[in-house]
């Protein structure tokens, strides 16, 4: 990469996997632990520095919230400019492919952040209880996944002036105007949040990632 624009990368595996059962971040796939392979594949993919968020040997520790496992990875950049890929170990199935396409986009230099979406599949309907009061329009939704991609300094200062929580850092810069662009991600690039999510990840790696 550009060694004039660094490429940053922070590594989230400091979940407590509440609804997996247990931690997650030494779960195996292949006979591999889960943030292994998202470490190996984000620096093949172009990121030049990786923090690592926590409970592991020489990684920075997390937070209550994903915000400030977050928070707690910006801290530990010592660069003021450049670009970081956040990225959650729970998605293994990561190419380098998919960070490349991310950092190219960010390189271009005219938003605040890049991240994967695929369309929506399934048909959305609006409920109140157990009664459905309309279908969704899903033509212009779309689902987002992990390495999303930031300029260093807008996404400090959404991190400084956003309170509320959030479930991912790009909606964080979109409320304090930061302009988000997407680029294709990969179904395959599942999260794995229950114990047939593993499952399911392993006969994807199997069959398609080896």
């Amino acid at each position: 990469m550009d060694e004039i624009t660094p490429i940053w990368g922070i590594l989230l595996a400091a979940g407590r996997g509440t609804r997996f059962g247990r931690q997650k971040h030494d779960i195996e796939l292949g006979g591999v632990p889960i943030w292994q392979r998202s470490e190996r594949v984000l620096l093949d993919g172009g990121v030049d520095h990786l923090i690592i968020v926590g409970d592991l040997d020489g990684a920075v520790p997390g937070g209550d919230r994903r915000r400030d496992s977050v928070a707690s990875g910006l801290a530990a950049i010592t660069d003021h400019t450049g670009f970081v890929l956040i990225h959650d170990a729970a998605r293994p199935l990561i190419t380098a492919d998919l960070v490349r396409s991310v950092i190219d986009r960010l390189l271009i230099g005219d938003v605040a952040g890049v991240v994967p979406a695929v369309p929506v599949r399934d048909t959305l309907k609006r409920i109140s209880g157990d009664i459905v009061l309309e279908t969704v329009d899903r033509s212009d939704l779309v689902a987002v996944q992990t390495p999303q991609g930031f300029d260093l300094e807008t996404l400090r200062s959404a991190h400084a002036q956003v309170a509320a929580d959030a479930t991912d850092d790009a909606s964080m810069v979109e409320a304090i105007g930061g302009t988000i662009a997407i680029v294709d991600g990969d179904h395959a690039n599942l999260k794995v949040t229950y114990p047939e999510d593993l499952v399911l990840a392993e006969a994807l790696r199997s069959g398609h990632h080896g």
